[in-house]
């Protein structure tokens, strides 16, 4: 199966696509703002309807503190002639109130008019859409950083497979002319076993660096979010990147962290503590709602549902709330909400203070890597013409093979000093590419996560 050829684009698209921390990020984002939905439908009527039924077990019994002779003899408060005897009722033992069966049904309805502190909790909620959207870039930051060093990496371990594999092709053809010399007696059996012991010192390289290679294709596959059997393969070479590494480190110091991903999380954290406590001092203030109410209650002591007599019950009212004491509650909680916001000050300088240090690592790491980039290009320049010159030699029998490997040896670590120079310096540029949050922030500052990637 032919694998699938990746540029650093390419890499970087899928990523943003199928990483899975990217993916989460974006669900946060939709989470966040189905809670401030939430909170904007607080300033809408909450309607309920409500139903009961209730079987009285034992009737509530009521007693009539009076005196029924004061009424005079004779009188039937049943309204009938008892030929002068009073049937009054004995109330000493007391009347039951009350049907066995009450039912009832209604909807209510209650609505915020005043309330400052709902109306705070509104700007707070915006602004936890505001925070995943920014750690949604975050997380879309941090997966190009990764994807970065994955295909760097790639492209590192290939180049060292091609240095360590033609250290090893060297070897053989020194091994093999060698050994064509003794046979025609003309090297001598030491010469033959150093030959052989370099051949054999050069295999294991060869194996190690082509272990590194799938390695690194394996850790770029997990970080883009693909499945470890895709069959990828990386385009380019590391020498590409070589033309990249002029940088201006004077301007060092006029690099911001205006479009740093944490620093601006921070910022909006800020935001949200100040709107925290103003939410806790507007505990203090007054609240006011509307209610509404409409039921209708029956009370029988049978089940005939058709003939129920229903009696209606609705009222419309204000309702006002002034807080007076509450233990010092409140006032505990304006406090705590400005201590914290006196911890995040500290955080918030700290962390600035931590992230330019990194950028001046950066910044010294790209310098070096120029530097030695320059000396180690010069070094493999020379260490080729060190090896031919020594190869020659040898064939004519001016040079020992101690010598020829010696150069062989120089010219391998030169080449790999060249590709782990270039390396490092892609390496630091992509972190302080990620440090300073260039990416995902379209002209006006605003983040666009929508915005395909494309590598300036």
């Amino acid at each position: 199966m032919t694998p699938r050829v990746l540029t650093l684009e390419d890499a970087l698209k899928v990523a943003l696509s199928e990483n899975a921390t990217v993916k989460v990020a974006d669900m946060e984002i939709q989470r966040t703002g189905y809670a401030r939905r939430g909170t904007y439908a607080s300033l809408l009527p909450q309607i309920n309807g409500n139903g009961s039924y209730q079987r009285t077990i034992k009737k509530q019994v009521m007693y009539m503190d009076f005196d029924m002779g004061a009424f005079g003899s004779g009188v039937d408060i049943g309204g009938g002639d008892t030929g002068g005897e009073s049937s009054m009722p004995d109330m000493s033992s007391g009347i039951e109130v009350g049907r066995w069966n009450t039912w009832s049904a209604g909807i209510s309805a209650s609505m915020p008019l005043v309330n400052a502190q709902l109306w705070k909790n509104l700007r707070i909620s915006e602004e936890n859409v505001e925070l995943a959207v920014e750690k949604a870039r975050s997380s879309r930051l941090e997966t190009v950083n990764q994807v970065k060093q994955a295909f760097f990496t790639c492209l590192l371990s290939r180049k060292a497979f091609d240095v360590y594999k033609s250290a090893y092709e060297n070897a053989l053809a020194n091994f093999e002319q060698i050994q064509r010399r003794y046979n025609a007696q003309k090297a001598s059996e030491l010469d033959l076993t150093r030959a052989k012991t370099t051949l054999a010192n050069a295999i294991p390289n060869v194996y190690d660096a082509e272990s590194a290679v799938i390695l690194s294709l394996w850790q770029l596959k997990a970080v883009m979010g693909v499945s470890l059997d895709a069959e990828i393969d990386v385009a380019g070479d590391l020498d590409d990147y070589a033309e990249h590494m002029l940088y201006d480190l004077n301007t060092g110091e006029n690099l911001s962290l205006e479009d740093n991903s944490t620093m601006r999380q921070l910022a909006i954290q800020a935001e949200q503590l100040a709107d925290a406590i103003k939410v806790q001092q507007y505990a203090y203030l007054p609240t006011l709602a509307l209610s509404f109410n409409y039921s209708l209650n029956a009370m029988t002591n049978d089940f005939k549902f058709s003939e129920y007599r229903w009696s209606p019950y609705s009222f419309v009212g204000l309702s006002l709330s002034v807080p007076i004491f509450s233990g010092g509650q409140r006032l505990n909680a304006v406090r705590q909400a400005r201590v914290q916001a006196r911890e995040l000050d500290v955080q918030r300088a700290d962390t600035e203070r931590q992230l330019k240090i990194a950028i001046r690592q950066y910044l010294n790491q790209m310098e070096t890597a120029m530097k030695s980039y320059s000396s180690a290009r010069t070094a493999a320049e020379t260490a080729q013409k060190a090896y031919d010159i020594a190869a020659r030699s040898y064939d004519v029998g001016r040079s020992t093979l101690t010598d020829l490997n010696d150069a062989q040896f120089a010219l391998t670590q030169a080449q790999l000093g060249v590709c782990q120079a270039i390396y490092t310096f892609v390496v630091a540029k992509a972190g302080l590419e990620g440090t300073l949050g260039a990416d995902f922030i379209d002209a006006d500052g605003n983040v666009q996560l929508n915005k395909t990637y494309t590598n300036e």
